[in-house]
């Protein structure tokens, strides 16, 4: 790690590294010390557009496109192979820029190395197809890759929710701009240097990193930009969509959630209780499908919500590179005081916090982004609380009657992404996952996802999916052929 951090952090455009335009270099803190980091150079809208045209240009003059699929496949094998040679290394440099576990940020890189194999392997799987027409006519279709590719990553996973889109953009043949987010950038650019050293031709991905209003549109105004794919908040996913729109741009955004869920009376508690806070105290909660609203089943409310509540008020919470550490803390003061300013919302609202929903009060860990795992009870739904993504280790509580009462309070939000339910009996399982509106249900489970299965929202929680093999259809078009093989040879 420590020769990752010595490195300097410039932008990434065609295979080097470069200072920007304007010189201008941030600040990156470390979120457990709001220490100093590292200096990482800051894109102008120059930089953006000069990145696109290098990418346009190696995606028409390089033979990244052209050649066979299964040349693009053993260099992105290469390039898992070399990210997991570095692992922990990169996980270090995650937990350092981002604050989680250094367990978690391990189980992080793994899945960019596991994503990176898998979309490997489909790489030179990019089929047409032949189409039954009549008379003395032969049609087929080819898939053809999009050209250049925008990716605006957020700060939660900072390599993970970037490569989960790199990686089929670039098996399906395409050039790819990254954006990360502007916290956490350190990854991305390390991760560039590898792909470089892996065999990407250069120019085929690059890295710019830049505020989201000035850079990350102008990327996405690009006359070279044939797609987009960001994630993060609804509102700045709403924005982006107003900006692709002028363009008629392909789309995928997966945005914020406010994820239910639901526990049954026949439900394993202990199980239960385990699953709910892996799934709202993960990352600090700083996950769009967090677990944040629990609607348990009157009969076990108190049982439950007791052996919840112990799971919170045992965790560990500290630097994410320390041993045994259960919790980090918060990327930014900006988002502990968000945390915080939801808390006093449903305190004011009439809400109780059952335990925690303030800082960390160890002298030791003043300096950082702490707060306590919270969980909220008896806050009208009617809160900022309730209705909001908080995006923070907070969990509300709130009691169902019967299933139809069960599901009728998981679909009031907002959004769709993620539903969990914890039953017995497999009937339930079924008719409630059919009934939930959300992208994707987990029956007891864990918020839980593998590059091979979809990974997608509704309602405002985005259009479009990530990952599983039908994605590499968002980085590619289809072409329609159509011949007339019946039509006599010209005599000479």
């Amino acid at each position: 790690m420590a020769a990752l951090l010595d490195a300097p952090y410039d932008l990434f455009i065609g295979g080097k590294e470069v200072p920007g335009t304007r010189g201008e270099r941030s600040h990156v803190l470390d979120p457990a010390t709001n220490r100093v980091l590292a200096e990482v150079a800051i894109a102008s809208p120059d930089d953006a557009h000069a990145a696109m045209e290098v990418a346009d240009r190696a995606f028409r003059e390089s033979n990244w496109a052209t050649d066979d699929g299964s040349r693009r496949a053993k260099t992105l094998f290469r390039l898992a192979s070399l990210l997991e040679a570095n692992l922990e290394g990169f996980a270090r440099l995650e937990t350092r820029n981002m604050g989680k576990p250094l367990r978690e940020s391990r189980g992080d890189i793994a899945y960019v190395v596991r994503t990176l194999e898998y979309f490997a392997g489909l790489a030179d799987k990019v089929e047409g197809e032949t189409v039954p027409v009549p008379g003395p006519r032969f049609d087929y279709t080819v898939r053809e890759p999009l050209g250049v590719t925008v990716h605006i990553a957020p700060w939660n996973y900072p390599l993970l929710l970037s490569i989960r889109s790199v990686a089929p953009a670039l098996a399906a043949g395409n050039s790819v701009v990254l954006k990360p987010a502007s916290l956490t950038p350190l990854s991305a650019v390390a991760f560039a240097r590898l792909a470089r050293e892996a065999g990407v031709p250069e120019g085929i991905l690059n890295v710019v990193v830049g505020p989201g209003k000035e850079v990350g549109e102008a990327l996405i105004d690009d006359v070279r930009c044939r797609s987009a794919t960001f994630t993060g908040s609804t509102d700045v996913g709403r924005r982006i969509a107003e900006v692709a729109a002028r363009r008629l741009l392909p789309l995928t955004l997966e945005l914020g959630g406010k994820g239910p869920v639901l526990v049954f009376p026949d439900a394993d508690i202990d199980r239960a209780a385990r699953g709910i806070g892996y799934g709202i105290f993960q990352n600090a909660g700083q996950m769009c499908w967090a677990a944040s609203r629990l609607l348990v089943h009157e009969s076990v409310r108190a049982p439950l919500l007791q052996k919840v509540r112990a799971i919170a008020e045992s965790l560990k919470i500290g630097s994410g590179l320390d041993d045994g550490i259960e919790m980090g803390p918060l990327v930014s003061k900006e988002q502990l005081d968000r945390v915080l300013g939801y808390v006093a919302d449903a305190r004011s609202d009439g809400g109780t916090v059952v335990t925690g929903g303030n800082r960390a009060p160890s002298p030791a860990l003043s300096e950082g982004n702490f707060v306590l795992p919270t969980i909220l009870s008896d806050v009208p739904t009617s809160s900022r609380a309730v209705r909001e993504e908080i995006f923070g280790p907070v969990l509300s509580v709130a009691t169902f009657s019967d299933v139809d009462d069960a599901v009728r309070q998981a679909n009031d939000t907002a959004y769709g992404l993620l539903g969990g339910v914890w039953t017995r009996d497999l009937s339930t399982a079924h008719t409630v996952a059919r009934r939930l509106e959300c992208g994707m249900v987990v029956v007891n489970e864990p918020p839980l996802t593998y590059p091979q299965t979809p990974f997608a929202g509704v309602k405002a929680s985005g259009l479009g999916f990530e990952q599983g093999q039908r994605v590499l259809e968002s980085y590619t078009r289809r072409k329609n052929v159509l011949l007339n093989v019946g039509v006599a040879k010209r005599k000479t």
